[in-house]
């Protein structure tokens, strides 16, 4: 591993890299706050793969990414003088000070719920009017209902048991039963979304990441998938020629892989 002082010099580099190419570089001189937004969502869920594969050097590049457009969005900032690589470092310092009480000052606590249920209640002391302020509106909905969820859990809003919430998962299906019978469109999917929401929330007690679990379902399901279709050309005949029965031949030997 590099030292502190290597550490340090490796982020100078890159500040000095950055600002050649802000000065020097046709694309990079030409880049906006708003012109990076896209790139940095997608760099973020590039990410997500990664660590979802586990492959560690795949995270280091995707990391190094990220931390380029860091750098690219101060270097911007400084630009107008509005905030530099130092004033977001130190702004963020500053939050973390601030936060952890039981570690800069003399709050004592217990365990990792109190430092959560903490967080949450310094956040309204600085302003905030609501705890779920804090989740992002562009949030993909089932990441923003695990936010919300566990924003409402750190001020005490939370079921108690796990099985409560199971009754509510069940109590949401029947529900959803019932409105299918009726046919009425916006109702059917207003309450299969109190279906997932529940079902999300039911995932929380059971400390399983719903976005996670759902994510590894859909690589296994490509993976499935693109093995049929493999076996299917390898016999030379096209998917939407073969029966259900056909096809479930080979989905099965995909399972077994």
């Amino acid at each position: 591993m590099n030292t502190r002082q290597q550490q340090l010099t490796a982020f100078n580099r890159l500040l000095d890299i950055m600002d050649e190419l802000r000065a020097q570089c046709p694309w990079d001189k030409k880049q906006t706050l708003q012109s990076l937004r896209h790139l940095t969502i997608e760099e973020t869920y590039e990410l997500g793969d990664a660590i979802l594969d586990n492959d560690l050097q795949e995270v280091k590049k995707e990391l190094g990414d990220l931390l380029l457009h860091i750098v690219f969005y101060a270097k911007i900032g400084s630009e107008t003088d509005d905030f530099d690589i130092a004033d977001v470092a130190n702004d963020i310092c500053e939050k973390l000070i601030h936060r952890h009480p039981h570690i800069y000052g003399d709050v004592k606590v217990q365990d990792e719920e109190e430092v959560k249920q903490n967080w949450e209640k310094l956040k309204l002391k600085e302003g905030k009017k609501s705890v779920l302020e804090g989740v992002p509106k562009s949030l993909p909905a089932m990441v923003k209902a695990s936010r919300i969820q566990d924003k409402a859990k750190g001020v005490g809003f939370d079921w108690e048991e796990p099985h409560q919430v199971w009754d509510k998962v069940q109590e949401e299906l029947d529900e959803f039963q019932q409105e299918i019978k009726s046919g009425d469109q916006d109702k059917i999917e207003s309450e299969f979304g109190d279906v997932m929401f529940s079902m999300i929330n039911y995932a929380r007690f059971l400390n399983i990441n719903p976005e996670d679990a759902l994510e590894r379902t859909n690589k296994k399901f490509i993976k499935r998938f693109q093995y049929l279709e493999s076996k299917a050309s390898e016999i030379g005949k096209p998917l939407s020629d073969m029966t259900l029965a056909e096809m479930d031949v080979f989905w099965n030997e995909a399972k077994k892989l």
